[in-house]
């Protein structure tokens, strides 16, 4: 789907619920926002809005946590 789509064009219609369907179908597999943004070539934003508009419930973030640490004794 992303090699139909040229870089910055508008995506409505059929078109954008195709592109929704692919994008919720690789994220909910494990794939991340930027690597979906890199492989459609459409920025991080765009990616996020696509999947929040198509009812996916986004990850946490990842990496280190700053919580407390736990007490040493």
């Amino acid at each position: 789907m992303a090699e139909t789509l040229k870089k910055g064009s508008r995506v409505t219609g059929a078109a954008r619920e195709k592109l929704a369907a692919d994008l919720k179908k690789k994220y909910d597999s494990g794939a991340s926002i930027r690597a979906l943004a890199e492989e459609t070539g459409r920025s991080y934003g765009f990616v996020h809005r696509m999947l929040s508009e198509s009812g996916v419930v986004l990850r946490g973030r990842g990496g280190a946590t700053r919580g407390k640490k736990a007490a040493s004794v």
